[in-house]
């Protein structure tokens, strides 16, 4: 793949993270009506304003090329507990799931250093 080809894959898949997340963060923010039904679901409205403020944050970070590499991480840290909460709830986790590969695939394209020091080449 060329390196024009891979940064416009990389910043199409980083612009649709990142509306996932802020429309995420916005809605819980708004207390919208589903998004407080579905917080019902799943133990409570307590912490939404708290969540859809970290949504934006974390959102923030990933966009910021200077620290992309730990909005990406936070990102993926986030989905893995909001797949706990799913789970433990008994709601389905596969959405979860194709997001969370869709972070994985939008940080190692946008931030190779984050490949080459989660998984070294083999010394010889």
């Amino acid at each position: 793949m060329s390196n024009k080809t891979r940064n416009i894959l990389g910043w199409a898949l980083v612009t649709i993270v990142a509306v996932l997340f802020i429309g995420s963060g916005v809605f819980k923010l708004s207390g919208a009506s589903a998004t407080i039904e579905m917080a019902k679901d799943v133990g409570g409205t307590a912490n939404l304003t708290i969540l859809g403020i970290l949504e934006l944050f974390i959102v923030t970070l990933f966009l910021v090329p200077r620290t992309g590499v730990v909005g990406a991480l936070l990102m993926i840290a986030y989905m893995g507990g909001a797949m706990a909460v799913l789970f433990v709830s008994g709601k389905s986790i596969v959405p979860l799931i194709v997001i969370e590969i869709l972070i994985w695939i939008t940080a190692t394209l946008r931030f190779p250093e984050l490949v080459q020091r989660l998984f070294p080449s083999p010394q010889k």
